[in-house]
């Protein structure tokens, strides 16, 4: 009881930080926006890559089908799209959005983003999940570039020009707050609907999969659904977290940004493992270290920033292979490591959703 009241405690301790964060520093509203995004690709990501074990360079794809259905879905609820991708998003006035336009683009897209790149998930997972090892990682890597070339020659996306989502209006106010809570909520959601997953019988049939997935067959697990519905939940909060990031960056290039493999493609893996890869916190760790080490390397470091990141790979990988919650619990396993007198049912089911 003491310490499910101390969790809850820090819990509501992190919610009312990060409720007044905007707040106490105005100046970097956009930056910890995406950084709640970037919570949700590392949980997303963890769920196939760590808890699952299959290494996934495709995640993108889902990131990049959410922020395009999103932004045509706000678009197209009013107007034409192809119109207003041929004025390069709205630069004619005739493309405008009042408050309550906007809101309603949104309230819809958002969802219709989640929707469609599940679908995109539950279509290509059951064309490559039957896949294992290093062949899937690299049919995956595939698809991300696949994806980015389809949208680079789509002119009714806006081709290799891009596409402007829609402008808000001055009643929105503040655009990096607004967005900023939309992030903050989808990343909490995630966390806890990902915590609340782990602790049933799907997450073990998933760790069963990662930890030796001929014997799971054996033992009549259908590996192959199990897959697949990981990687539609995946998919699912990756949608939203697409169209949320599209309408904060304010401009979706199809490989710069949509279908950016080797940016937040390959991000959502370095923070997943650098926080330490199939536990709960690892990614939400990982992508707080990622985020600041990005900031202030594209800050002090200007013209460098790519090596500097390219380096962070390296320390990562050749120092912190187990990640960092991996470092702990070597260090102090008697807090963070799994304790083998506390192996019955409730006890587990205790220790995973932790």
């Amino acid at each position: 009881m003491r310490n499910g009241a101390a969790r809850l405690t820090g819990y509501l301790v992190l919610l009312a930080a990060g409720l007044a964060a905007p707040f106490l520093f105005p100046a970097y509203q956009s930056q910890m926006a995406e950084l709640w995004l970037f919570i949700v690709f590392a949980l997303t990501w963890d769920l196939i890559g760590g808890q699952m074990g299959y290494n996934s360079f495709g995640n993108v794809v889902f990131l990049g089908v959410g922020m395009y259905a999103c932004a045509l879905t706000q678009v197209g609820l009013f107007y034409d799209v192809s119109l207003y991708n041929q004025a390069r998003g709205g630069g004619a006035t005739i493309f405008t959005f009042d408050w309550q336009q906007y809101l309603e683009g949104l309230a819809v897209g958002l969802p219709v983003g989640a929707a469609l790149a599940a679908l995109t998930a539950a279509f290509l997972g059951s064309l490559v999940l039957g896949m294992r090892g290093q062949y899937f990682a690299i049919c995956t890597l595939g698809l991300g570039i696949a994806a980015g070339e389809i949208a680079n020659g789509w002119d009714w996306i806006g081709a290799g020009s891009g596409m402007v989502p829609p402008n808000a209006p001055d009643a929105i106010g503040n655009l990096a707050r607004f967005y900023y809570y939309f992030a903050m909520v989808l990343a909490v959601l995630t966390f806890l609907v990902l915590r609340r997953l782990y602790a049933t019988h799907f997450g073990l049939a998933i760790n069963a999969i990662r930890d030796d997935e001929d014997k799971a067959e054996s033992m009549g697990l259908r590996t192959t659904r199990i897959k697949v519905t990981a990687w539609i939940i995946s998919a699912f909060f990756l949608g939203i977290a697409g169209g949320i990031m599209g309408n904060l960056k304010r401009f979706i290039d199809p490989v710069d940004t949509a279908f950016a493999g080797p940016t937040f493609g390959v991000w959502m893996v370095l923070m997943a493992i650098l926080g330490g890869k199939g536990t709960l916190w690892g990614p939400v760790i990982g992508a707080i270290i990622f985020q600041v080490f990005k900031e202030v390397s594209w800050t002090y470091l200007l013209g460098w920033q790519r090596v500097a990141l390219g380096l962070l790979i390296v320390l990562i990988v050749v120092f912190f292979p187990q990640g960092i919650m991996g470092f702990l619990r070597e260090r102090f396993p008697a807090r963070f490591g799994h304790r083998i007198e506390s192996d019955s049912p409730a006890a587990v089911t205790q220790e995973r959703a932790g």
